[in-house]
C-alpha cells in the first residue's frame, strides 16, 4: 500500500484553495435551491421543473467532479487514472465556468419571473455567481500555464470544443420544453430537424472529448486531425440548418394569429442565441482544423 504524506503546502496551493471555494459555494447553492424547491417554489408552474432540474444537475455534477479532482490532486493519486489528467482538469474548469454561468442566469430568471425573491432565493443567486467566478478564476489560472501543462483542451481549438459541448447541453432543457409546450403549427417538422441536429452534434462533441481525455487519438482509424475536421464540418452544417430554423421561428412570432405566451417567445430567443454562439464556435474550429491540415500538407 502506498503511503500518503500530506504537507501544509498541499492545502495552501492556489488550485486547492480555488477548488475548495468552488466546492463550498456549489454545495451551498444546491442546498439553498433544494430548500427553495420544498418551501418557496411549490406554487411555480410545472413547466419550470425542467430548468430547475437542469440547474440542480449542473451544480451537483460539477461539485462532484471538483471534489474528485481536489482529493486526487492532494493525495497524488491522479497519475493512476487511465486519462489525460491535464486535459481533464482544464475541461472541467472551462465547462464548469460555462455551465455555472448558465445556471447563474437561469435560476434567478426563474425566481424573478414567477415569484417575489426571498432571502434564500437571493442567497442562492449570489452563491451561484460565486461558483461561476470560482471556475472562471481556475480557468484563467490554467490558461496561464505552459502549453504542455494545460494540454490540448487548454488550446484555442480545445476551448472551442468545450463551447460546443456547452451549446449542446444547453439545448436539452430548451428542446424538452419545446416538445412539451409549443403548439404544433409552430414546431412540427422544424422541431424534429432541430432535435436531430443538436443530438448529432452533441454526440460528436462528446465522442471527441472522450477520445482526447482517454488519449485514444493514436488508435483512431483515421488521422485525428482529419477526424476533427470532419466533425467540425458536420457541426457547421447541422447548426447552420438549426440556426436558419431558429430565425424562421422568430419571424413567425410576428404573426398575430399565433399569439404565443411570453415564455414560448423567451424559449425561441434563448434557443436562437445558443445556436448562434455554438455555430460560431464550430465555424472557427473548422477554420483551425483546415489551417492545421494545410500546414501539415506542405
Amino acid at each position: 500500500m502506498p503511503v500518503i504524506v500530506l504537507e501544509a503546502r498541499d492545502f495552501t496551493s492556489p488550485f486547492f484553495l480555488i477548488r475548495t471555494w468552488i466546492i463550498f459555494s456549489t454545495c451551498t447553492t444546491f442546498s439553498l435551491v433544494a430548500s427553495l424547491d420544498s418551501v418557496d417554489l411549490n406554487k411555480n408552474p410545472s413547466h419550470l421543473l425542467t430548468f430547475k432540474t437542469f440547474c440542480m444537475f449542473i451544480w451537483c455534477f460539477f461539485f462532484s467532479l471538483t471534489l474528485f479532482i481536489n482529493i486526487l490532486t492532494t493525495i497524488q493519486f491522479h497519475s493512476l487514472l487511465p486519462i489525460s489528467w491535464k486535459n481533464f482538469t482544464v475541461t472541467v474548469a472551462v465547462l464548469g465556468a460555462l455551465m455555472s454561468l448558465s445556471a447563474a442566469v437561469i435560476h434567478p430568471w426563474l425566481i424573478m419571473d414567477n415569484q417575489t425573491p426571498t432571502p434564500r432565493a437571493t442567497a442562492a443567486a449570489v452563491t451561484s455567481c460565486l461558483t461561476f467566478l470560482g471556475y472562471g478564476f481556475e480557468s484563467c489560472m490554467l490558461q496561464r500555464q505552459t502549453h504542455d501543462q494545460r494540454g490540448y483542451m487548454g488550446s484555442k481549438p480545445g476551448l472551442l470544443k468545450t463551447v460546443q459541448v456547452w451549446g449542446g447541453c444547453q439545448m436539452i432543457p430548451l428542446i424538452v420544453e419545446a416538445i412539451h409546450d409549443m403548439p404544433s403549427e409552430i414546431h412540427g417538422w422544424q422541431l424534429w430537424v432541430s432535435v436531430a441536429s443538436y443530438t448529432t452534434c452533441l454526440a460528436m462533441s462528446l465522442i471527441t472529448l472522450l477520445v482526447i481525455l482517454g488519449d485514444f487519438a493514436a488508435q483512431c482509424c483515421l488521422p485525428f486531425d482529419r477526424f476533427l475536421a470532419g466533425f467540425s464540418f458536420m457541426g457547421v452544417f447541422l447548426y447552420m440548418v438549426a440556426a436558419v430554423i431558429c430565425f424562421t421561428k422568430l419571424l413567425q412570432l410576428k404573426d398575430p394569429q399565433h399569439n404565443l405566451p411570453q415564455r414560448i417567445v423567451e424559449l425561441f430567443i434563448m434557443e436562437t442565441v445558443v445556436a448562434s454562439i455554438t455555430l460560431l464556435a464550430y465555424t472557427v474550429d473548422l477554420a483551425f482544423s483546415i489551417k492545421l491540415l494545410c500546414d501539415r500538407g506542405h
